[in-house]
């Protein structure tokens, strides 16, 4: 099976039209190589990728091997050469510059740190996971829940495989991927955080209650959480405070960006085995917000709860509109108090209802059930029946 990404190919496409350097970002493995090599073949002049000895070596002298070079250059996994930036602030500036960046990046903190002191006002980041649902199509959904968007992952033989691949994938990534990223957190110990983290998925975050677990003080909890956050690993939602009278939660969500990688941390393996799991709701809801969010590209995105129980899955903010997002795994959603609770205090603009049926209806004039199928494939009619 072949996954084209031409949405994101054409992203990157105006990107670069706009600014001379674009920063592909993403998580290890998710396909941001095979995608920059579409526009930039590995054996050319004008690809560099520095894990590769021979691009080291190439790049000895960097301002000799880069400025004569014209069109567009590749440097894939730029964080681990963070003294480039300045050089290709360099080159950039130049009078009619014939060159153009085009950066992959797996380790957004460091990347983007970097990046704003050297570029800044020259560089456009471009965020790229693994492959959504509009990419694989609707009729893969099923499997494309169970074993993520890694396109390892997604294009296995067999669920076997896949189980085998994402493995493979968590241990060399804490083995050998964080600690060169400077993560200094022994391989074990972050296992064990990260599979407890993924009994929180789509949970409010607790550091205490963490930190007792594993028995480690809060600060290091939190830094825990930060590093698979700053690496595309984890969500955190935060909360969306309105000017009400209700006590509303402030602490953030957490959930797993890939739903492969939460079901290889929790034991699921088949598809008979995700919809036996206690987890399925949730898994579901973590499911239906990274498609959502993928597919509608707001500017801000936060949830919304109250301690008196009142909450909405996603609230999704863009040019002045506030579309409510909540996330049912049910045959035939209805109105809840809590959905007029958030349509009043938010004062939400329209409310969309994603459950895994196929019908579409309405529970009232701002209130729409409709599948995740619609979301994906028609985002503007989403956003205009909040216009309206």
């Amino acid at each position: 099976m072949f996954v084209s990404r031409p949405n994101l190919s054409q992203t990157i496409q105006t990107s670069l039209q706009r600014n001379p350097v674009v920063a592909l970002v993403g998580a290890r493995q998710c396909g941001k190589t095979t995608l920059a090599r579409t526009f930039v073949p590995p054996e050319s002049l004008n690809y560099f990728d520095l894990e590769d000895p021979v691009s080291l070596a190439r790049l000895e002298e960097p301002i000799t091997a880069l400025s004569p070079l014209v069109g567009l250059v590749v440097l894939d996994e730029i964080q681990r050469r963070p003294d480039l930036f300045p050089i290709l602030r360099v080159l950039v500036d130049r009078d009619r510059s014939p060159v153009r960046f085009l950066i992959l990046g797996s380790a957004s903190p460091d990347l983007l740190r970097q990046s704003s002191e050297s570029l800044a006002g020259r560089m456009e980041i471009v965020p790229m996971g693994g492959f959504s649902l509009s990419e694989v199509g609707f009729e893969a959904q099923p499997r494309h829940l169970l074993r993520g968007g890694f396109p390892r992952s997604f294009l296995a033989d067999s669920d076997t495989g896949s189980t085998v691949w994402r493995k493979n994938f968590i241990q060399t990534f804490l083995e050998r991927d964080l600690p060169q990223f400077g993560v200094q957190v022994p391989a074990f110990t972050m296992l064990r955080f990260w599979t407890m983290l993924a009994h929180y998925h789509a949970q409010n975050w607790n550091a205490s209650e963490l930190s007792r677990s594993l028995g480690v003080s809060q600060p290091t909890i939190n830094r825990y959480l930060d590093t698979l956050v700053g690496v595309f690993m984890i969500r955190q939602l935060q909360s969306w405070h309105a000017n009400v009278k209700k006590r509303q939660v402030r602490s953030p969500k957490v959930y797993f960006r890939d739903s492969g990688l939460l079901h290889q941390l929790l034991g699921i393996r088949t598809e008979h085995d995700l919809w036996t799991h206690p987890k399925l709701g949730a898994s579901w809801e973590g499911y239906v917000i990274e498609e959502a969010i993928k597919a509608l590209q707001p500017q801000d995105a936060y949830f919304w709860a109250t301690h008196s129980g009142a909450e909405l899955d996603l609230l999704l903010l863009r040019d002045g509109l506030k579309l409510g997002i909540e996330c049912k795994r049910a045959d035939a959603p209805r109105m809840s108090v809590s959905m007029r609770s958030a349509l009043a205090d938010i004062q939400l603009d329209h409310l969309m209802v994603v459950y895994p049926g196929s019908r579409a209806y309405s529970l009232s004039d701002q209130v729409t059930v409709t599948p995740l199928d619609t979301i994906i494939t028609d985002p503007d009619e989403v956003w205009s029946l909040a216009r309206t």
